[in-house]
């Protein structure tokens, strides 16, 4: 059968054109340097198949910066994110791996600042009234004191990198609001939403402030949170620590695609 030769002149272009994109994107991918920074959202803590040499700080390969890097191959890759950081020890000790280089960074943080864990454990074994004042507590601290050190932060990061692209993700909605959910009571389940949209809030102003790319991963959660059936997060489990963080599924659904979402 013949193939006429505009038809075939145009399959010829279009297999060209294909070609010619797909080793741009891999020259691009190539000249990248990235770090991941920040805390345990980053590193990966309840998503299991942890790395042994991370200790503590429990960097998992089903984190996103992990499955970015895999997919990528970018010419150089450092992944220091750290369960338990704190906006102060990202800047004393995981900035080393920035350099003048480095062409991209990923960060997570201020979740630990506003006091995260103790929140989540005054609601699980506290009243209502109880874990409202602490969530109010938080709140406080979110508005008050937090602004300023992710300013502190991310000016640091900037005077590390001055020619890095810096990704900010933040943190998800825990649960979805339904009549029928074992667990916390919906007053509690309210009021840690309040304070997970408030933390967003935060976390998007400074980035603006900094210039970053800001990243927001509540799209992608929502009806993911805890009690909507399709669970992205650990619900109260063993080790304690799991709880309320990201499983392997939300590190890939939820965060890997919201950074795919701005690169």
């Amino acid at each position: 059968m013949r193939v006429p030769r505009l038809a075939l002149a145009a399959v010829c272009a279009a297999t060209l054109t294909i070609g010619l994109t797909a080793t741009a994107r891999s020259a691009s991918a190539a000249a990248v340097n990235y770090v991941a920074l920040g805390d345990s959202y980053s590193s990966g803590l309840g998503a299991g198949s942890y790395d042994s040499a991370s200790g503590n700080c429990k960097r998992s390969n089903n984190a996103y910066p992990k499955l970015w890097a895999n997919a990528n191959a970018p010419a150089s890759f450092r992944f220091v994110a750290c369960s338990g950081a704190t906006t102060t020890s990202i800047a004393s000790g995981q900035l080393g791996a920035l350099s003048s280089a480095t062409t991209l960074v990923t960060v997570t943080a201020g979740g630990n600042d506003a006091g995260f864990a103790n929140v989540m454990e005054t609601c699980v074994l506290g009243s209502d009234s109880t874990c409202i004042n602490a969530v109010n507590n938080a709140k406080a601290f979110m508005q008050n004191q937090l602004p300023g050190r992710l300013d502190t932060l991310y000016g640091a990061i900037r005077s590390k990198a001055p020619s890095a692209r810096v990704v900010v993700l933040d943190y998800p909605r825990l649960y979805k609001i339904v009549n029928v959910c074992v667990g916390l009571s919906n007053t509690k389940r309210t009021a840690l939403n309040g304070a997970a949209d408030l933390l967003d809030s935060v976390i998007a102003g400074a980035s603006g402030r900094a210039n970053f790319t800001y990243s927001g991963v509540r799209d992608e959660f929502a009806g993911h949170e805890l009690c909507s059936g399709h669970d992205w997060l650990n619900s109260v489990t063993i080790p304690i620590d799991n709880s309320y963080h990201p499983t392997a599924l939300g590190q890939r659904s939820g965060y890997y695609a919201a950074l795919n979402s701005v690169l």
